[in-house]
C-alpha cells in the first residue's frame, strides 16, 4: 500500500504537479531581479551620459558630491580614496552599476552580480547616504538589503545561469 498525501483537487497545479505556492516560490525573485537590474543599468548609464557628473568639480560633479559627504560619512577614508581621482571613481561606479545590472537582468553570474550590487550599495551607504536622518530616508541601505536574497539564491529561473546548468546536465548526462 502506498501512502499518498491528501491534496486539494481544487488547487491549481503548475509545473508538473507542484502547487501554485511552490511555483510562486520559484519565481519570487524575478520582480526583484528585474527591478534591480533595470535600476542599476539606468543608474550607470545616467552617470556615464551626464557630462556634469563625470567631473572633478562643478555643480552636479562626482568630485563635489564626494567632498560634500566626506565629513558626514561613516568612513571618511573611503571618500578620501575616491577623492584622489573622483572622475575615475565615478567611471568605476557607473561601469560597475551597468555590469551588475546586466548580469542581474539576464542572470549571468548572478551571485557575483548580486555581490557587486551589494558592495556598490554598501559603499554608497557608508559614504553618500550615511548621514540620512532618519536612516530610512537613505535608499542605499534598502538597496543593500534587496541584493542579499539574490546573493543567497542566485537566479534559478529565467537566467543564463540556469540555462548553462541545464546544458551541463544534458551534455554530461547528470540529472
Amino acid at each position: 500500500m502506498t501512502h499518498r498525501m491528501h491534496t486539494d483537487t481544487h488547487t491549481p497545479y503548475l509545473d508538473g504537479g507542484r502547487s501554485w505556492r511552490d511555483a510562486a516560490g520559484r519565481y519570487a525573485l524575478l520582480p526583484l531581479r528585474v527591478f534591480l537590474g533595470v535600476t542599476f543599468i539606468y543608474a550607470g548609464l545616467d552617470k556615464l551620459t551626464d557630462s556634469a557628473f563625470m567631473k572633478d568639480a562643478g555643480s552636479g560633479s562626482v568630485g563635489d558630491m564626494m567632498r560634500a559627504v566626506r565629513d558626514s560619512s561613516a568612513i571618511p577614508a573611503m571618500v578620501d580614496m575616491a577623492l584622489e581621482n573622483p572622475v575615475a571613481f565615478g567611471y568605476a561606479i557607473a561601469i560597475g552599476e551597468v555590469a551588475v545590472g546586466i548580469g542581474t537582468l539576464v542572470g549571468l553570474l548572478a551571485r557575483a552580480a548580486a555581490l557587486g550590487g551589494a558592495l556598490i550599495s554598501l559603499s554608497l551607504w557608508l559614504t553618500v547616504s550615511w548621514a540620512s536622518d532618519p536612516y530610512y530616508y537613505g535608499n542605499d541601505l534598502a538597496y543593500l538589503m534587496a541584493w542579499l536574497p539574490l546573493l543567497l539564491a542566485g537566479a534559478p529561473m529565467f537566467s543564463l545561469d540556469a540555462a548553462l546548468r541545464a546544458r551541463r546536465r544534458r551534455v554530461g548526462g547528470y540529472r
